[in-house]
């Protein structure tokens, strides 16, 4: 299920949040529920460079692949956060044994030395969470079934490579546990994402609940000044014409062109300390009106850390809408089409969870907001590609008339912690 809101547009910072969950069932009738910042890294040992770069790579190419896979109905809106799944479905792969970990490691695209991948979740998570000026919070928690079980290593695995907390509940008083469960996910998102878990989705069988909580909230370097803001049309498709607010700033700003499938960018960068915790929202716009689609196949070629890197710095005339989107999805066949399925089969081995119960993975949800305003944006989620410095005008007008792609970036890493798709700013 999806669906956007942008009637109701906040005062203040604008932010994203999101909540991404997984839900595992014992075989043949147990259930298990999975749900699904940054220190100086010039500061940080060569090898856990070398294993942040390894995951932050993983992360990439599943990020892109998540989103083509999730891409769905192309006339509505979305939020998601790749980070956040990702976040989820690592922690159950180690977990996980024989076909149903093989499934997990391909889809995440995980590297063959293991050390190297623990190393570069725990350097991930600790280096998001220590970005400065924004807010930035990436949690993760496990609650166990009272009686449950769990075997140690997983336990002490999940705590130390993904700063993971755990807790025991019972999931019979299945509204007081949703509760609980909810009452977390609020908390971590700052009241952005509410009932993620519905009381129906638990009961006596319900083993395990795996969450990640991203949060998100930042002021652009260069805010825009609300007084400009205006109406202006919006193209939604060749035959419908909206009028939305428009923001205006004309400023200097990493730009660039994708020839490859007639785009062009624009990177918003949020304020940072300095360049290595900087975060930036790239705003990716088709040069035809129709174009959403080509950009949206070719997505996987992105790198946005390349994309970063090789932008030229020029003045821009920039007009782009205010917008505020919410989603929620049922992941299992969008997992499925990444190749993930024995998880959700009886067949499913997460023997190095347990060695006393058979489980299986019976939901995987996903909820996400976004908010951008003047303010800024708040928020609760090698390249075939050639890209050139085209030779640029001494200004460029860069107005986001027409649906287009977005993505919130942490620009060191290249870590996709949001994706968006806009297609109509004041969808309802």
């Amino acid at each position: 299920r999806k669906g956007a809101s942008s009637s109701h547009l906040l005062a203040g910072r604008p932010s994203i949040q999101s909540i991404a969950g997984l839900r595992l069932t014992s075989i043949p009738q147990f259930t298990l529920s999975i749900y699904s910042r940054k220190k100086n890294l010039f500061a940080m040992t060569t090898p856990v460079n070398e294993a942040l770069h390894t995951v932050a790579t993983s992360l990439d190419k599943f990020s892109t692949n998540f989103y083509q896979a999730l891409g769905g109905d192309e006339s509505s809106n979305f939020i998601c956060s790749p980070v956040s799944v990702s976040m989820v479905l690592s922690m159950v792969t180690y977990g996980a044994r024989g076909n149903t970990e093989k499934e997990l490691r391909n889809a995440l695209r995980l590297s063959e030395d293991d050390q190297v991948n623990k190393n570069g979740f725990q350097s991930l998570v600790d280096s998001l969470n220590a970005v400065k000026k924004v807010e930035l919070r990436l949690a993760n928690k496990i609650y166990f079934n009272v009686g449950f079980n769990v075997k140690t290593e997983f336990k002490e695995l999940t705590e130390k490579t993904f700063r993971s907390v755990s807790e025991v509940i019972d999931f019979g008083k299945s509204t007081e546990a949703a509760g609980t469960i909810n009452a977390w996910c609020e908390e971590k998102t700052n009241n952005r994402i509410k009932d993620v878990i519905k009381s129906d989705d638990l009961d006596g069988d319900t083993r395990l609940v795996l969450i990640n909580a991203v949060y998100f909230k930042g002021n652009w370097k260069q805010k825009f000044d609300p007084e400009l803001t205006e109406p202006m049309p919006f193209h939604v498709d060749k035959n419908t014409t909206k009028q939305v607010p428009m923001m205006f700033r004309k400023g200097y700003y990493n730009f660039g062109h994708i020839p490859e499938f007639e785009a062009t960018y624009v990177e918003l960068p949020y304020e940072s300390t300095d360049s290595s915790d900087s975060i930036s929202m790239f705003i990716i716009l088709p040069t035809e009106m129709n174009g959403l689609k080509v950009c949206e196949r070719h997505l996987h070629e992105i790198n946005f850390k390349d994309l970063h890197r090789d932008s030229a710095r020029i003045e821009v005339e920039l007009r782009l809408p205010k917008f505020k989107i919410e989603s929620e999805f049922q992941l299992k066949d969008t997992l499925v089409k990444m190749g993930v399925k024995d998880i959700f089969e009886n067949s499913a081995d997460f023997g190095n969870i347990t060695d006393s119960e058979r489980l299986k993975v019976s939901k995987v949800i996903q909820k996400a907001f976004i908010e951008v305003n003047e303010e800024g944006s708040e928020a609760a989620a090698v390249t075939a590609m050639l890209m050139m410095r085209c030779s640029l005008p001494m200004t460029v007008n860069f107005t986001v008339d027409r649906p287009f792609i977005c993505a919130i970036v942490a620009t060191q890493t290249g870590a996709q912690l949001f994706n968006v798709r806009v297609v109509d700013p004041i969808q309802a």
